[in-house]
């Protein structure tokens, strides 16, 4: 099975990241690319990103590095730092593989603007199924 396919095979379902327009670009060994389109709807009542928005589509990113291994991972705990506010553009994010185990692997995930900024940074810990 080719990466990608191992990773979308447990995510091709997730209707909520397909309704808010999150879209997977790659994935590999532990690693893995995306990007989210900024609609009115991402905006919250400042007019920035909607820090809900922001983690959803870093901790899909995360699932899709965390299973492009072909060993069903789920998230165990996720944590993200929301470092600057956004109100329209692209939004891209990698996610990359800091630790990996039989059953726990760490992820961190950066995403940025269209000029390359920090927007946020998500850190998750993953449990590898059996």
């Amino acid at each position: 099975m080719d990466y990608i396919e191992g990773a979308l095979s447990a995510l091709k379902n997730d209707k909520f990241v397909q309704y808010i327009g999150v879209e997977l670009l790659s994935a590999s060994e532990g690693r893995a690319t995306g990007r989210m389109v900024i609609k009115d709807f991402h905006l919250n009542g400042v007019g920035s990103v909607q820090g809900g928005a922001l983690y959803t589509l870093a901790d899909y990113v995360v699932a899709a590095a965390a299973n492009s291994r072909g060993k069903t991972a789920v998230s165990l705990d996720g944590h993200i730092d929301y470092i600057k506010a956004v109100s329209s553009g692209v939004l891209t994010v990698e996610a990359k593989e800091i630790s990996l185990k039989r059953t726990i692997a760490i992820y961190m995930a950066e995403i940025r603007n269209e000029e390359g900024a920090l927007v946020a940074s998500y850190q998750a810990k993953m449990f590898r199924k059996d």
